[in-house]
């Protein structure tokens, strides 16, 4: 996976599939301080409309969420503000922006990129796995990691994040949540100097495996990922996650993640439908500590069973 340059932070060209995003995702945690969030902003030009969700991890487990959605018939990539939710472009692959004020939560943060951002342009078809994510999951993305600075607020009660760390991305082209059969996507921050991300991707054609680590001050594409779970009794709920992601270099790199919290969890399952576990996770790599995301999607079953088995 490449660095991409700063174009590809702003819109791109908007093609004629109905389910054409151009999507952007944030993801903060302190552990100081025990808050957080995890938060996305569509643009579905095609269809019309731009959407937000905000969940917002509070101290002591709790999570605070919004979601709202607005028209939006042309594509921007400055007038990115839905229900009182704004996200602001400071500086193409450096700066952003994030303020709310809806409901029980406030918040004024700014995530400072502490590496380059990673990712594919979404130039050319692809085959197999490649083509079938690119019509589901999006044609391009870039992915890249940061430090969080400001403050969250839950009913009156202000949190400053004062060691927060957290990963940014970006998506466009189709996006249709029903479409893979599974995945494993990963946001991991070891201190300031080394970072993970990528994910592992089921489709009818195989899985896409897609990622890259940061460290020493380079990166390097993430070739496959091996992961084992251990489940809640619903056996769709994840509670610890191991993983062993070989980099294009064949070095083996092991992580092994404490799940904190998980959202929607054990409420979210349901029969025939698809379900995102987004799991806010207690990272352990070399001897060294850190926190992200360990995020599962399930299609899930007339039984409400994983179509693709949890390893």
């Amino acid at each position: 996976m490449p660095i991409l340059d700063a174009r590809h932070d702003f819109a791109h060209p908007v093609e004629g599939d109905l389910a054409w995003s151009e999507s952007y995702y944030f993801n903060a945690y302190c552990p100081v301080a025990d808050a957080g969030l995890f938060t996305r902003i569509g643009v579905r030009p095609n269809e019309g409309t731009i959407d937000v969700s905000l969940a917002v991890w509070m101290p002591g487990g709790e999570l605070a969420h919004f979601n709202g959605t607005r028209a939006q018939h042309e594509m921007t990539d400055v007038d990115l503000a839905v229900g009182g939710v704004r996200y602001e472009r400071l500086a193409p692959m450096q700066s952003w922006r994030l303020t709310a004020d809806v409901d029980r939560v406030a918040l004024d943060l700014v995530f400072d990129a502490l590496t380059p951002a990673v990712g594919v342009d979404g130039q050319g078809s692809g085959s197999g796995a490649s083509a079938a994510t690119a019509a589901t999951v999006g044609k391009g993305h870039l992915e890249q990691a940061g430090r969080w600075t400001g403050w969250i607020d839950v009913d009156g009660t202000r949190h400053e994040l004062v060691d927060a760390r957290g990963n940014r991305d970006k998506s466009w082209g189709p996006r249709r949540w029903g479409g893979p059969k599974m995945w494993r996507w990963f946001s991991i921050n070891i201190g300031d100097d080394t970072h993970f991300g990528g994910i592992r991707i089921g489709t009818d054609a195989g899985d896409l495996h897609r990622g890259w680590v940061w460290t020493e001050g380079e990166h390097s594409s993430i070739r496959e990922w091996k992961v084992t779970s251990e489940l809640a009794p619903d056996g769709v709920t994840h509670t610890a996650t191991h993983v062993h992601a070989t980099d294009k270099r064949g070095r083996v790199h092991e992580l092994d993640a404490e799940i904190l919290r998980v959202a929607p969890g054990t409420a979210g399952v349901k029969p025939n439908t698809t379900i995102v576990n987004e799991g806010l996770a207690r990272w352990h790599y070399n001897g060294s500590v850190g926190y992200g995301i360990s995020e599962y999607l399930h299609q899930l079953d007339a039984d409400a069973k994983p179509v693709v088995p949890i390893e």
